[in-house]
């Protein structure tokens, strides 16, 4: 027997039965001390399965359970309802906002009251306001981190005016209607004073985070247009939380003159902040910015300094949001490390904590409460107020510094967008007593409407203005040119996109343009730092470009669908062909994946997803990836998809013609051969050539003016070898898909391929 095998087992059962026995001699020893304490065991019979269920049912109402159940609860409803609104296209905030209200007593109370008091018991309301107001500490850190200071300065003139006036015009109609409403809806005990400015303020707020979304979305932010409507919102939010910090400071003072004590301590604290904190933590960010991370000791010195911030703005008394904001907005201006913190803490407060926001707002919103059609029309009033004012104001004001009436009326429409800032607005002043819970409900419908109507809005505007600019010669010029669009993920890519595109319009540069196009998920940017990454992006592109002695037109957009836009710019933009690179292949370890460069045999979980989902049928024999597919099912134009093997020049080029419907192929020879002078081996194994009318004359004419760059082959085999002295293949999509299911050897040697779809 070998000790050695069998000794780790021996010791193992030595010390765990040793010591079981040990502990078994000391418990009953133990007992007979229960004697002498006068212990009293009960002899009541009793089941140990209800013992269980009690010991369940105590568990299930520990506080932190029902915690922990309302999180789950809450984040799976509101991604739903963020999921829905996003894909009708709407805000994903909209859906959000609409979870908390079907979680409250609207709906889920209304017609499930047992498990909406079993989900939401009163008691529980307490712990659940405190985690979102920390959510929402953690969510205007990131507001102030997105603003962009310094566009204030770069458009200060115009902007500050427009701003300023969508502040005041909404304002004064709010305290206005304040006058009618005041005496049948404000709470008892409450001043006029503070009634007015917080219904003011309400109508006053315009929402920047989802002002931002939308602009980069629907690419106006390159416009001038644009600049002006971001930095409006920016000025917006600036002034209007620091009117929203003195009207706190009235409100709870009493008095205007009892505030005044409170206002000049948050001066106070405005300045230290500036002046202060700012170049401390200025010479912090100088000594970190330039690293791929940061570490924990930083981390914890910037949280340190929101926490405090958040401190003092809530014992001076103008709210710890306040200090969040003011936080963010001081943070160093790297817009690197102001994009590791937005990294580190957006997903947090964004889809973990704020959506408990949303419910407790919900929880608080009685749709029931408006139950009488006087009342309707009291909201629908607030909502036409709300609207006017915003809406008209911003227009107006900037129809006056110089705006069109399209641009006024679309920075009008923007302004008036309120969202998640409204809600926080008017949870304050529910809290504060001064709005009464009828009045909370009216406000949050218009919050809805207001927000909701943004993206019609924008689309009836375009709509209306879409005839009215009528194109010049220089237009209609140009529209006669040979348009190249490509998209490119990554700089790779991007620069052999380019290098196919100058292929064919390189003795054309004076009637032709190219056009290249970058995506990014709107989730990925921010408002401050758009410029730098679009210049990121582009900035491989254009030394391509300079070492090809071409000029290129660019394409930056922020979007939530990037195949789709890929489409939708290319259907609408009257390109002559699109341009991208192919993804990951389906089956890696198969004859494409070979052709693509992989060899492992692992298969792609999106077409597995297909197989269960229906979609395969869709695209059936289809060889790409889930993203390629779904650009080549939406684009309604000539569409080139390039496997890139390290293309780099278009010397020669092998060109299969296997179907009848081949013919456009020639066009694409033609310009190659007239750009570049490329010699074209076209393999016609079925005959099309002879047989054909039309590709016999379009052969039979690009010979007779090229009689040395095209040859025409019909072996049935290529060889390996041939393949690899040429530098691009070309084919069209029905043919590739014929070639890929029948698995041809001579596949593994192809160089770089162009599938074109007609």
């Amino acid at each position: 027997m070998d000790f050695k095998k069998y000794k780790n087992t021996l010791f193992y059962i030595t010390i765990t039965g040793g010591f079981t026995i040990l502990i078994y001699w000391i418990i009953a020893k133990g007992k007979l001390l229960e004697k002498r304490n006068n212990v009293v065991i009960s002899e009541t019979p009793h089941s140990s399965w209800n013992d269980f269920i009690a010991s369940m049912v105590h568990n299930f109402q520990d506080p932190l359970a029902i915690l922990l159940a309302q999180i789950v609860m809450i984040i799976l409803v509101a991604r739903l309802f963020g999921w829905i609104f996003k894909k009708i296209g709407q805000p994903t905030v909209i859906g959000e906002i609409i979870a908390g209200i079907v979680l409250g007593p609207s709906l889920l109370g209304m017609y499930f009251p047992d498990f909406s008091a079993t989900l939401f018991p009163v008691e529980s309301l307490g712990n659940l306001k405190f985690l979102s107001q920390i959510g929402l500490i953690l969510f205007m850190f990131v507001i102030g981190m997105e603003l962009d200071i310094k566009v204030l300065k770069n458009k200060a003139s115009e902007a500050v005016v427009i701003s300023h006036a969508s502040i005041v015009f909404p304002f004064a109609l709010g305290i206005g209607l304040s006058y009618f409403v005041f005496d049948q809806f404000a709470p008892e005990g409450v001043q006029f004073l503070s009634f007015s400015l917080f219904m003011g303020i309400a109508m006053s707020i315009t929402a920047f985070p989802v002002l931002a979304r939308i602009v980069q979305e629907r690419e106006i932010h390159k416009t001038k247009l644009g600049a002006i409507v971001i930095t409006c919102a920016a000025a917006d939010d600036i002034t209007a939380w620091c009117l929203l910090a003195v009207v706190i400071a009235i409100v709870k003072a009493g008095d205007f003159v009892s505030s005044l004590y409170v206002v000049s301590l948050a001066i106070v604290y405005v300045m230290a902040m500036i002046f202060i904190v700012k170049p401390f933590l200025k010479r912090i960010g100088d000594l970190h910015g330039s690293k791929d991370n940061i570490g924990k000791p930083v981390m914890a010195i910037f949280f340190l300094f929101l926490i405090l911030s958040s401190y003092a703005t809530e014992v001076i008394g103008i709210h710890a949001l306040f200090g969040a904001f003011m936080m963010g907005s001081i943070m160093p201006d790297i817009s690197k490390f102001r994009m590791i913190f937005i990294d580190k803490v957006e997903d947090v407060s964004v889809i973990l904590l704020l959506p408990l926001f949303f419910v407790f707002t919900g929880l608080k919103t009685e749709i029931g409460l408006i139950n009488d059609p006087y009342l309707w029309k009291v909201t629908a009033a607030i909502i036409m107020v709300a609207v006017v004012g915003k809406f008209l104001g911003s227009a107006l004001a900037a129809k006056f510094v110089g705006q069109n009436w399209k641009d006024s009326l679309t920075i009008g429409a923007l302004m008036n967008t309120r969202g998640l800032m409204e809600l926080i607005v008017l949870n304050i002043g529910l809290e504060l007593k001064v709005l009464t819970p009828e009045v909370f409900t009216m406000m949050v419908i218009m919050a809805l409407v207001t927000t909701f109507m943004t993206g019609p809005a924008l689309d009836l505007i375009n709509f209306v203005f879409k005839n009215k600019n009528v194109p010049d010669a220089e237009e209609i010029a140009e529209s006669s040119k040979y348009r190249i669009l490509f998209s490119f993920g990554n700089d790779e890519k991007g620069k052999s996109l380019l290098r196919l595109a100058n292929s064919l319009t390189k003795k054309q540069k004076s009637n032709s343009t190219i056009t290249a196009m970058h995506l990014s998920l709107s989730d990925e940017l921010h408002s401050f730092n758009l410029a730098q990454k679009e210049k990121e992006s582009f900035s491989p592109i254009f030394e391509e470009s300079k070492e090809l002695n071409l000029e290129i037109d660019t394409i930056f957009k922020a979007t939530t669908d990037i195949e789709s836009e890929i489409a939708d710019v290319a259907n609408q933009g009257d390109y002559d062909l699109l341009l991208i690179g192919l993804g990951q292949s389906i089956f890696d370890g198969t004859i494409l994946g070979k052709v693509i460069g992989f060899t492992t045999r692992i298969i792609n979980p999106d077409r597995l997803i297909d197989k269960f989902t229906g979609k395969e049928g869709l695209f059936e024999n289809s060889p790409f990836d889930e993203r390629t597919r779904q650009v080549v099912a939406k684009t309604k134009m000539p569409l080139g998809i390039l496997i890139d093997k390290e293309f780099q020049k278009i010397d020669r080029v092998f060109m299969p013609v296997f179907k009848s419907d081949d013919s456009f192929l020639i066009d694409y020879a033609q310009k190659i051969i007239y750009n570049n002078n490329s010699t074209i081996t076209l393999l016609d194994v079925n005959g099309h050539v002879k047989n054909n009318f039309v590709i016999q004359s379009a052969v039979t004419s690009l010979q007779q003016i090229h009689p040395d760059n095209l040859t025409i082959v019909t072996d049935k085999v290529v060889s390996v070898p041939f393949l690899e002295k040429q530098d691009l293949m070309i084919i069209s999509l029905e043919s590739w898909k014929s070639l890929i299911d029948s698995n041809s050897d001579w596949l593994i040697g192809v160089p770089s391929v162009l599938i074109i779809k007609p």
